[in-house]
């Protein structure tokens, strides 16, 4: 079994970390730099830090953040919300992160996950993907922060993402996301089987034992969560105990 990965994601609005349900009822948690400290000298694999409004906002994501996060990290960081072309890339590299996550700019122009593969390399492009199921059981994408229902299918754009040069997915439940009900097992699997990058859990962690299932079911490589870590629900100590307890590889 390789080894998995314990991933706290950090919503920023405002140049604050906030969390909500759904998307929807955001609270503010703490400044964004202040939480990339603490998860960094508590267990921490890497980090996902979204600026929420950015897409929805047309607007460049904020970098201030991202510079005082990186002066105090020694684990990677990925950072998302608000890019779209491959100057945006460049600069959010350029001020320390180490992937770039791509939602809503990718699905306006898939080439831009090509142009950014070839430029960075695959390891670098990071595919987030927003997915919800509608009426008939099909998971639909959604952009601009879960705001926008797209006409594409969750299976087949992961597909075509690997195809075009990302190198790793982050898939995120919609219905799921802040309810702490556990992740959606089944769209994971689904996405697993059908593309050989990295996939990294998100949406509905509200329990230890939720983060085993999607790593044992779903065979996912990274778990990823909100607010069982901001408030101290789980400890990230904690959750490696358990894990190694059950036969999960993680990083010490």
């Amino acid at each position: 079994m390789r080894t998995k990965r314990i991933i706290p994601c950090l919503d920023v609005r405002n140049g604050r970390v906030v969390k909500g349900q759904k998307f929807k009822d955001i609270i503010d948690v703490d400044s964004p730099a202040d939480l990339g400290e603490f998860y960094n000298k508590n267990g921490a694999d890497e980090l996902v830090f979204y600026d929420i409004t950015a897409s929805n906002e047309e607007r460049d994501i904020s970098l201030t953040f991202v510079e005082k996060v990186a002066a105090n990290l020694c684990i990677p960081f990925c950072v998302g919300g608000g890019i779209r072309t491959i100057e945006d890339f460049t600069t959010v590299l350029n001020k320390g992160a180490n992937k770039v996550s791509i939602n809503s700019a990718a699905v306006k122009n898939p080439q831009l996950i090509k142009e950014a593969a070839e430029k960075f390399g695959s390891q670098c492009v990071v595919l987030s993907l927003d997915a919800k199921k509608n009426t008939q059981g099909i998971y639909k994408i959604y952009i601009n922060g879960g705001r926008t229902e797209t006409e594409l299918e969750a299976i087949s754009w992961a597909k075509l993402g690997v195809e075009l040069g990302a190198g790793e997915i982050v898939v995120n439940s919609i219905d799921e996301d802040g309810m702490k009900n556990g992740y959606d097992i089944h769209l994971l699997k689904m996405i697993t089987d059908a593309v050989n990058v990295p996939i990294i859990a998100s949406g509905g962690a509200g329990k230890k034992e939720h983060f085993f299932e999607a790593i044992h079911q779903a065979n996912v490589d990274g778990v990823l969560a909100a607010s069982v870590f901001h408030f101290g629900e789980i400890s990230i100590t904690e959750l490696k105990d358990y894990l190694i307890e059950k036969g999960v590889a993680v990083r010490r």
